[in-house]
């Protein structure tokens, strides 16, 4: 069977980082999705879904997005039933996120994520930030030589 979702949207607000009562950090979020086509109106039509990620994942999710920031999510569809104060039965379905992105670079997106003065998150091993309020610290291989930004035009590129 496969499951597998890809996501690239805005984010809706802040995320907020919480903990499960074994010490599990874990965050919901949602990202508005356009359509890639436009409708009667000539205007695009916009998607809304639930991501949820956990641990690392969700550390850096707090820690370096903030509403308004493009992401790219990659993850699984999620069934959730429950019911609501009413005793209504619901469900709802949401993303899981194995991995999130970021979907813009900081030069079309701000300096950052809203919470810069939290302590260093990590994701995929490495790490981001450090403890000093009000700072954002290049990743691990920004001073590697091997791996330098492009001068180049957007406007240049093929696609």
């Amino acid at each position: 069977m496969l499951n597998r979702v890809i996501l690239m949207g805005r984010l809706t607000k802040d995320p907020e980082l919480r903990h499960t009562q074994s010490g599990l950090s874990v965050t919901s979020f949602s990202i508005a999705v356009d359509r890639s086509y436009k409708g009667q109106d000539g205007e695009r039509e916009t998607d809304f879904y639930d991501v949820v990620a956990w641990r690392s994942t969700a550390d850096f999710v707090c820690n370096y997005l903030s509403k308004g920031r493009m992401v790219v999510v990659e993850g699984k569809l999620q069934t959730r039933s429950w019911q609501d104060k009413s005793g209504n039965n619901r469900k709802s379905v949401e993303v899981v996120a194995d991995s999130v992105y970021f979907g813009d670079s900081k030069k079309d997106g701000d300096s950052g994520g809203a919470n810069q003065s939290r302590n260093s998150g990590s994701y995929g091993g490495n790490s981001y930030g450090n403890n000093s309020a009000n700072s954002y610290n290049e990743p691990e291989y920004a001073s590697d030589p091997r791996f330098t930004e492009l001068d180049i035009d957007d406007g240049e590129l093929p696609f």
